[in-house]
């Protein structure tokens, strides 16, 4: 059986089984290159050319259209979109929960939250339907989930991949990320869409570990990405401890975020078949004044250069936890829920937003499991345009450990019985 076509058979089944699809695409002509036959999935934000993107919405509320920039790139380079990804509504939920179109089931544990928004991208990656899924990273969309379900992420540099084609939520910080099992298969895509990049030198190179954020972290993150930091030491890395949080850039992606938000969607904001509890979200951007944002706006460049000299330093990145909490619960994040906690749902995002108003590169790695069996991941920050460096790292650092590897306990019965076996 191919690859194709098993991700094609395990679509049908296990995606469906999670709740993670939302459409299989036909198949399409061969082309050679670099990534031919490699089959992928894209978040259902993003235009495919045969199908009308439904923004995670109950209805499709755009329609269907050419694809994406990415998608003709991909499709270029031989790769194969199989299926559309299920999403949280309009991207602006990070936990994955979906009022109007349902929850996507973690495949680890379904008590769990998957993560979001870019939910459906990594469930699929997590349980092999996919090599590589497209998401979108606005404030964290495509490493809480990657933190979630166990698979490896990258954010690219603002504006280092066209957005054309798909759903704008804040323009300013809006970008296309890539899901896969790790950090070399991600590696085949990132070179197919910037081919001949320098090949990074690693050695004697260093890593500013971001002291507060992990003093901030509960203990079962602080100690598994602390870790991780200690094996990327015995690989060679020299580590520089650094005190502090750069909470200006984290105030002011909150201004933008919510004021672009806010004006992108307002169109939307008496739609009754969004979410209420999303458009009360929405609207409370209405309050930021046009001065606000841009004053907001006009200060990123001053906070990105303190944030690189206080920060980065001499350092090639710098290392925190993807989030200071471990996967909340479903009802945890519900705000329908009596157990729903506000300020867990804010945490989720607490150590991602601030790179996307910095306009930075990030990538997110599975580093173990928690005291629950769920996943963890570490954040790799780094300069503009410095993929390459943090893709190098990682694929080093999953040279010698397997956790991205690991076959998620709820899928694993399913994966089985495709061979004859028994979990």
């Amino acid at each position: 059986m191919t690859a194709g076509k098993q991700c094609r058979n395990r679509v049908r089944g296990i995606g469906c089984k999670l709740h993670a699809v939302v459409d299989e695409l036909p198949p399409q002509p061969a082309v050679q290159g670099a990534l031919s036959g490699f089959p992928y999935v894209a978040k259902d934000m993003i235009a495919t050319g045969v199908t009308a993107p439904g923004w995670g919405c109950v209805a499709p509320l755009s329609e269907a259209g050419p694809a994406a920039s990415i998608v003709d790139r991909l499709s270029a380079a031989g790769a194969c979109l199989i299926a559309t990804a299920e999403m949280t509504e309009l991207a602006y939920e990070p936990s994955g929960i979906n009022a109007v179109r349902g929850n996507v089931i973690n495949p680890w544990n379904g008590v769990f939250a998957p993560g979001g928004s870019s939910s459906g991208s990594a469930a699929l990656v997590a349980s092999g339907c996919c090599f590589a899924a497209l998401g979108s990273d606005t404030g964290g969309s495509v490493r809480i989930p990657a933190h979630c379900c166990g698979v490896t992420a990258l954010k690219p540099t603002w504006d280092g991949i066209a957005v054309e084609g798909t759903m704008p939520l804040s323009p300013s910080l809006d970008t296309i990320g890539i899901l896969a099992r790790s950090a070399s298969d991600i590696a085949l895509v990132w070179d197919a869409l910037s081919p001949g990049g320098a090949i990074p030198d690693l050695n004697g190179s260093s890593a500013a570990v971001l002291d507060d954020a992990f003093a901030e972290s509960e203990p079962e993150i602080a100690r598994l990405c602390r870790n991780a930091v200690d094996l990327l030491a015995q690989q060679g890395m020299h580590l520089v401890g650094r005190a502090g949080f750069p909470e200006d850039a984290d105030r002011n992606v909150l201004v933008v975020m919510q004021a672009e938000a806010a004006r992108t969607h307002s169109a939307r904001l008496d739609d009754g078949r969004i979410d209420a509890v999303l458009r009360k979200r929405l609207r409370k951007g209405l309050a930021i004044t046009d001065g606000e944002l841009t004053a907001s706006l006009d200060s990123r460049e001053k906070w990105r250069g303190e944030f690189i000299s206080k920060y980065l330093g001499d350092a090639a990145i710098a290392l925190l936890p993807v989030m200071p909490v471990r996967t909340p619960r479903i009802d945890e994040v519900d705000p329908l829920s009596p157990a729903f906690k506000a300020k867990t749902l804010y945490a989720l995002s607490g150590f991602t937003r601030f790179v996307n108003y910095l306009g930075l590169p990030a990538l997110a790695i599975p580093v173990g499991f928690d005291d629950r069996g769920m996943p963890v991941g570490l954040q790799l920050v780094g300069r503009p345009n410095s993929e390459a460096t943090l893709l190098q790292i990682a694929i080093r650092f999953q040279a010698k450990t397997d956790w991205h590897g690991r076959i998620p306990s709820g899928v694993v019965a399913d994966i089985a019985a495709e061979k004859g076996t028994t979990a």
